[in-house]
């Protein structure tokens, strides 16, 4: 395999996730948390590249926010000690489903929590 000036050094995982991306695309979920509250704060970005196009998509993406803000409020702590690690991966793994059960496809989610 050639990629770039490498030959063969590209590994397994890098390639199985090209892949994904080129099959189905990627979907990014920024939600910003307060750390006093452990809340969502506004509403979640998304960000969607060769999955579906936001403009023709608006009725999934209120679906989709509105599931991002209940799984945030429902995971983290209102002390504000919540593990940020298992948040993501809920939104990773309950998201993921969730667009599967709307579309039958599966694109690569890729959760960013930031807490302000």
């Amino acid at each position: 395999m050639v990629d770039g000036l490498g030959v063969g050094d590209i590994g397994e995982i890098v390639l199985r996730d090209r892949q994904m991306l080129a099959k189905d695309g990627m979907f990014v979920i920024v939600a910003t948390i307060d750390h006093k509250t452990g809340k969502v704060q506004g509403s979640p970005d998304i960000i969607s590249r060769g999955f579906v196009y936001l403009r023709e998509s608006k009725e999934l993406l209120m679906e989709t926010r509105r599931k991002v803000i209940g799984i945030i409020n429902q995971t983290a702590s209102a002390d504000g000690t919540s593990n940020w690690t298992y948040v993501k991966s809920e939104l990773r793994n309950k998201i993921g489903e969730f667009l599967f059960q709307k579309t039958e496809r599966r694109p690569m989610v890729l959760p960013v929590v930031i807490e302000v």
